[in-house]
């Protein structure tokens, strides 16, 4: 079976995933444009550098996260892919194991050193 587009975009939540355990910030920040814009999971700074990216992931992966999609939506529009959906994160917070169910969404943007993410939302449920 050929590799779709599609399957290329949900491919990238696991280049995404991979650069998590790798527990390298630097390695998850390369993943983001130069002009992304992050709205983290556990933190209420948006971050709009890429400077500020690397930050908030040198903080978030002292959590260990190991992220798991549950469902999401891809959608294809020539230079630019949007995955959204629901996905958990196993972290270890101060020795302790625990899951967090959040929404997410990923803008990726086609560039000519690949795709890059341009947009990511990511928030724990409301409920």
């Amino acid at each position: 079976m050929p590799f779709s587009a599609r399957d290329e975009i949900a491919h990238l939540f696991n280049d995404w995933n991979a650069a998590l355990q790798s527990l390298d910030a630097a390695q998850v920040a390369a993943l983001y444009a130069k002009d992304a814009v992050l709205l983290p999971t556990v933190s209420n700074e948006i971050r709009k550098t890429p400077a500020a990216v690397q930050e908030y992931f040198t903080r978030f992966l002292k959590k260990k996260p190991k992220g798991r999609i549950i469902q999401q939506n891809i959608r294809l529009l020539d230079s630019l892919a949007i995955n959204s959906g629901i996905y958990t994160f196993d972290l270890t917070i101060d020795g302790t194991d625990t899951q967090l169910l959040c929404r997410y969404t990923f803008v990726y943007r086609k560039d000519p050193e690949g795709w890059k993410i341009i947009e990511h939302h990511s928030s724990v449920m409301p409920e």
